[in-house]
């Protein structure tokens, strides 16, 4: 269940808050509406209750605040707003992407897709989407790694009504699995159909939590709409025959030539207006919303006057889980408790014998629950890993990137060649003197940017936005696969440029130069060191303009200060570092360890390389500061 206590949002400037000691509780087994008019606060009410907005108050998913659920992706999901994802990813990408990142099997995903009927658009790119197909993936992706408590900011706002039935009937079932459904809505007679509990919000604060049966008696009537060019005359008639029969009816002018009568019916309606000579244009039965505050300081009154309980037929449950909802009183102890165990076996137990709990109609195809998941969570050390591999290869933009570095670089060396004066190093990575890095280091860098700038502009995961990019878990894993890349786009563009130059020069020019080794070394050292600058950035700055800035600003700034502090006079001896080093020490450097050593320094020890190093470790610094801040909040 959820407990939501005192919550309130921050003080605005000379406006009351938002939220205001909002306080309520959704118990398993049933669909809870937290209805509200547009800017009630119920929006605010859900950021609050996940963390995602500031303010006062706890909110408990069954006895445990959010940010003390080991795995909050399996206890909570979440749909708010669209669905976060890049547009040009596709729909059974991304779910593979966040089964990754939710330690769950691949195959998941087709199960989730096969669920909500959208098996025939797992090709299609989430920037094609319709509203409707937009709001059952998020409901897919909030069904993903299988949690007990479901939270839908206004799930059926912009579907039509056949898809607002399908989206009711999914959240019916997940409801009668045992689970713990709270979903906002505008409409109160959605909420008087889908839900089992209702609680009214109106200027941030709570007016009525109500049982749906007792909020459709307060609230809601049945009344008849009438429209005639008469309205007037005929609303004096209705009141006098009223009055005479001592009926209690209620006439409200709505406006224009339409009426609402309350207590009465569409034949006696009728009958008055046809005896007076009367045109009625429209007699039609309807429910009406008394509003917010009715039935909560004051009560309908007896006698004659027809209430919601006695005329208002009961909403009527969709086919497809009509048989699954329980009788109030007989449910499972289990179901109450939320105990996750006793729902899983359970949920397995339906599933195994093609029944439902009430009775002997299966599931149908699309219509229910997608399974619940039997396998072991993948491990932990695997998953941002993952996670990332299906982020970076799920778009085209990292191939597009890599492409046009090939193109660029091969253009520049076949110019530099051509103009001459270049060094055959320079020249194989086409790195003109003019140009502070190579078109691979620049592709490097933007790639890195990528990593994190994406994962701000297209969260994947809504209800950690924010907090999953700064794990340190997903960070290595963004490093690792940065370097894969870099080092492979590296060697991508050397191979290139040499291929290119032999084509139109011949051998003379991609002859292998005697100190290969360290000139290789120092070029992949490069490459993947302005891709680490370009993911730490973009993560520090939370933008991929900020990780590309910085992957140039290494340089353009940093090589000039490093150029300063190098050509100061030392009093230190020119002896090499190892020796020095090892002056202190009984041992020696085995299997000429010292060379090696001596070698790193002179790379690290040069302009570019000194920068590159300092660049890193102030971003890595900066990165771990940023997140120990947000953990400390």
């Amino acid at each position: 269940m959820i407990q939501a206590i005192g919550l309130t949002s921050s003080p605005r400037k000379e406006l009351p808050p938002a939220v205001d000691d909002v306080s309520f509780e959704a118990h398993a087994g049933r669909v809870t509406a937290l209805l509200g008019a547009p800017g009630a606060g119920k929006t605010s009410v859900l950021g609050l209750m996940l963390e995602l907005q500031r303010g006062r108050g706890v909110t408990y998913f069954r006895g445990r605040p959010l940010h003390r659920i080991p795995h909050p992706a399996h206890e909570v999901g979440v749909l708010l707003g669209d669905v976060p994802g890049h547009p040009a990813r596709t729909v059974r990408g991304h779910l593979r992407m966040l089964c990754a990142a939710f330690g769950v099997p691949g195959r998941r995903a087709d199960e989730v897709l096969e669920a909500m009927g959208l098996m025939s658009l797992r090709d299609e790119r989430l920037g094609t989407l319709s509203r409707g197909m937009d709001r059952r993936l998020g409901l897919a992706c909030a069904l993903l790694p299988d949690p007990h408590t479901l939270v839908l900011d206004d799930p059926a706002r912009g579907l039509s009504a056949g898809e607002g039935r399908r989206l009711h009937d999914v959240l019916r079932a997940h409801a009668d699995h045992g689970g713990t459904v709270l979903c906002t809505t505008t409409d109160s007679k959605a909420a008087a159909r889908i839900a089992d509990h209702v609680v009214t919000l109106e200027g941030g604060k709570v007016v009525a939590d109500q049982d749906v049966r007792e909020f459709a008696r307060t609230r809601l009537r049945p009344r008849v709409a009438v429209r005639s060019p008469h309205a007037a005359r005929l609303s004096v008639l209705l009141a006098q025959e009223a009055r005479a029969a001592r009926k209690s009816v209620e006439v409200v002018r709505e406006g224009g030539n339409r009426l609402c009568v309350y207590g009465s019916t569409c034949a006696d309606v009728g009958e008055a207006a046809f005896r007076n000579g009367i045109v009625v244009h429209q007699l039609a039965d309807e429910v009406g919303d008394m509003g917010p505050g009715a039935g909560v300081a004051e009560r309908p009154g007896s006698g004659a006057e027809t209430t919601a309980e006695d005329r208002r037929p009961a909403p009527a449950q969709p086919a497809a889980v009509a048989s699954l909802t329980p009788v109030p009183g007989d449910r499972d102890p289990s179901e109450e408790d939320g105990a996750e165990g006793a729902r899983t076996e359970r949920r397995r137990g339906w599933r195994q014998a093609g029944r439902t709990p009430g009775g002997d109609r299966a599931l149908p195809a699309g219509g229910g629950l997608p399974p619940p998941i039997t396998v072991r969570p993948a491990p932990r050390p695997l998953r941002p890993l993952r996670y990332e591999i299906r982020r970076a290869t799920g778009v085209g933009t990292g191939f597009l990137v890599a492409a046009g570095v090939l193109v660029v670089s091969a253009l520049t060396a076949v110019l530099l060649a051509r103009v001459g004066h270049t060094p055959q190093p320079r020249l194989l990575a086409a790195w003109p003197a003019e140009s502070p890095l190579p078109p691979a280091a620049l592709g490097a860098g933007l790639l890195g940017a990528l990593a994190f700038g994406d994962e701000f502009r297209h969260p994947a995961l809504a209800a950690d936005r924010g907090t999953v990019p700064r794990r340190l878990g997903l960070l290595t894993a963004k490093l690792l696969v940065a370097s894969a890349g870099a080092l492979v786009l590296a060697v991508l563009t050397v191979g290139c440029d040499a291929e290119v130059l032999y084509l139109v020069y011949g051998p003379e020019l991609v002859e292998v130069p005697a100190d290969w080794l360290p000139l290789s070394a120092g070029w992949l050292a490069l490459v993947t060191g302005c891709a680490w600058a370009g993911v730490l950035a973009a993560g520090v700055f939370r933008s991929t303009s900020a990780g590309v800035a910085a992957v140039v600003a290494v340089p353009l700034l940093v090589v000039p200060l490093v150029h300063k502090v190098l050509d100061r006079p030392s009093a230190r001896t020119p002896a090499p570092f190892s020796e020095r080093l090892s002056e202190g020490l009984p041992l020696r450097w085995p299997f000429g360890g010292g060379r090696h050593l001596d070698s790193v320094l002179r790379l690290v020890a040069q302009p570019v390389g000194g920068a590159l190093t300092l660049s890193l470790a102030v971003l890595l610094c900066a990165y771990l500061l940023t997140s120990l801040r947000r953990r400390v909040r």
